[in-house]
């Protein structure tokens, strides 16, 4: 008579990291850096969303080739590339998207009237920064597991 094996280890050493307010932090971080880049880079295509070749800075339409939209084609790339990054590497893409969103901030503050959209984004960019701190901390937490 053969009886099931019975395994010694307990769920909960497993389940401690999400019961961690810090871990908790760093995953809705992540999905949020991850999914947003990605969604807003899809629009950049179809400006479902919003007309973004208005939020563009003349000097800087100026100094890329070809339309406003061009520009937003371009951006869009970047910003679902972002998205990827953060997904599977937060402790870079948290940076890559902080310096991103920095370079955000600089265009709406020449573009009059984008004031608080730069506000918000610099709010953004201090999620980004600290996703990529608690990245760094969730790797060694993880290390020492």
């Amino acid at each position: 008579m053969s009886s099931a094996p019975t395994s010694t280890t307990s769920a909960a050493p497993r389940r401690a990291p999400l019961a961690d307010p810090g871990h908790q932090a760093f995953v809705i971080l992540r999905t949020g850096f991850t999914v947003a880049p990605i969604l807003f880079g899809l629009d950049k295509f179809a400006n479902l969303l919003v007309d973004w070749p208005n939020y563009l800075a003349p000097w800087i339409n100026d100094l890329a080739p070809g339309s406003a939209q061009a520009v937003m084609y371009a951006v869009g790339v970047i910003e679902i590339v972002a998205g990827i990054v953060v997904a599977l590497a937060p402790r870079f893409g948290g940076w890559l998207v902080a310096g991103w969103l920095a370079g955000i901030i600089v265009n709406l503050l020449t573009v009059p009237g984008h004031y608080d959209v730069a506000l918000r984004d610099f709010g953004l960019l201090l999620g980004a920064v600290a996703l990529a701190r608690l990245a760094e901390h969730h790797r060694e937490q993880a290390a020492q597991r």
